[in-house]
């Protein structure tokens, strides 16, 4: 049997445990047609790069799945169908990674360093743009405002509309 990475992505106005029963529905859908599903990380609910479907955030859930591609296909129709699913992606893997994604050690790492207000800058202190020195900018000539509406003259109508020439 294939070994398949999947991840889908479920409306954001599900509560969690809707987003376990989508779960547990494909989970199903894949052990019926003779496969197995390892292991299911919820990544959570994270903020989408554009709207989808008038969604802006979505719960992501990656899937290590071990199955025929018939018990594939046929998820990936379940799914298709779902109102509640907005996208998915399956990658046929050659094995399954150990441990935790790459997403969930990002997640541990931001809980131990405090999240993201608390990064530690060295010897730079806070980041501030107004209390920048620029150095001197030299002396610089006048503007000029020639090309100002006013100054331009009258104005020609112009051809092809009404009032133009023709």
């Amino acid at each position: 049997m294939a070994l398949y990475e999947h991840v889908f992505l479920a409306r954001q106005d599900l509560s969690q445990q809707q987003v376990d029963a989508l779960v547990e529905q494909y989970k199903g859908v894949i052990a019926a047609n003779g496969g197995s599903v390892g292991r299911v990380e919820n990544w959570g609910l994270k903020s989408l790069t554009y709207r989808v479907n008038k969604n802006r955030k979505a719960y992501y859930t990656l899937m290590d799945l071990t199955c025929p591609p018939a018990a594939l296909n046929e998820m990936e129709r379940q799914m298709g169908l779902s109102e509640d699913v907005l996208r998915f992606l399956t990658i046929k893997v050659e094995a399954h990674e150990e441990g935790a994604s790459a997403m969930m050690q990002k997640r541990e790492e931001r809980s131990e360093r405090g999240g993201f207000g608390d990064r530690d800058r060295g010897d730079r202190g806070p980041r501030s743009f107004g209390d920048r020195d620029r150095g001197d900018r030299g002396d610089r000539p006048p503007r000029s405002f020639g090309d100002a509406a006013g100054d331009r003259g009258p104005r020609r109508p112009r051809e092809g509309f009404e009032g133009g020439a023709e």
